[in-house]
């Protein structure tokens, strides 16, 4: 039993890439089954939460190593305590979700590759590009019923030797998949990123081109919990930001980050629960076309 609050749904779910991700899926009788290429292997991990308890089982040769980390995973090393709301929707919000912990994973490139994928194309689009890649190259989840359909994150290699036409197929173009080529090619001295400090972290995953701010900060929240790594330059949080805040829609990257200045130190926790509270502006556009680069 955690000495915490926990609500698994919120604090697990960063780690879902969509309803039809392959390494992630919550079941009807309130189980969260995750899978990871863990230092020691592949593991399938089941979790669930029941009168304050959790409990959970692990498969595979990565077993014992989720096992062990489970506490970490969960928010043992988060300190929600050390957020101080200064306005009223973030104070509203804490108090109406107090299970929430920002997940940790240990774990960069699990992290790493989706979020080059959902690098300036809609969420559909990277969302579908994962999909079939890790249905396609990933492993079978030991342990997992077959209905679930789930699988384990390629290996490094395996990403490497991907080829160009199944990557169009998906609808990645070649600055992203290239991207990835860059960062399997160092995996080893990436995933010590998520032994270091969040800021040392994101240093690390950016000296390879085509990693930026963006991508390494929606890198280590999920692999370092790291409760500052506001992510910049993304095309709606701004906004989302700028409207709860103060009103201001329209608000940039610089009016953001000034808004979430009260908030250094847990700048990304701030914006997740902006984001929990359903406080965002009204649409005033259509929905962003996915493009389509298969025919091409």
């Amino acid at each position: 039993m955690p000495p915490w609050p926990l609500d698994l749904g919120l604090t697990l779910g960063p780690l879902r890439r969509g309803p039809g991700d392959p390494t992630f899926r919550a079941t009807p009788d309130g189980a969260f089954w995750r899978t990871c290429r863990t230092p020691e292997g592949p593991g399938t991990l089941r979790i669930t939460a029941s009168g304050g308890a959790v409990e959970a089982e692990a498969w595979g040769s990565g077993a014992d190593w989720l096992l062990d980390r489970l506490p970490v995973l969960l928010g043992e090393r988060d300190d929600p305590d050390a957020f101080t709301p200064r306005h009223r929707l973030l104070a509203l919000t804490r108090r109406r979700l107090p299970g929430l912990r920002l997940v940790r994973t240990g774990l960069v490139m699990e992290s790493l590759v989706p979020s080059i994928l959902e690098q300036k194309v809609t969420t559909d689009e990277a969302y579908r590009a994962w999909r079939l890649l890790v249905r396609r190259y990933g492993d079978p989840a030991p342990g997992a019923p077959a209905a679930l359909r789930l699988s384990v994150v390629p290996e490094p290699r395996t990403w490497a030797l991907v080829p160009s036409w199944e990557w169009h197929r998906a609808g990645v173009d070649g600055k992203r998949s290239a991207t990835v080529l860059r960062a399997v090619r160092v995996a080893p001295r990436l995933e010590e990123a998520a032994g270091m400090a969040p800021e040392d972290a994101r240093r690390r995953l950016e000296l390879v081109p085509g990693i930026g701010p963006w991508t390494s900060a929606e890198t280590v929240q999920r692999s370092n919990g790291a409760p500052d790594a506001v992510t910049t330059g993304d095309y709606h949080l701004p906004g989302i930001v700028g409207h709860a805040l103060a009103g201001r829609r329209d608000a940039d990257d610089a009016e953001m980050l000034e808004l979430l200045e009260p908030y250094a130190g847990q700048r990304h926790r701030a914006a997740r629960l902006i984001l929990l509270s359903g406080r965002t502006p009204p649409r005033r556009a259509p929905r962003m076309t996915p493009r389509d680069i298969a025919p091409l």
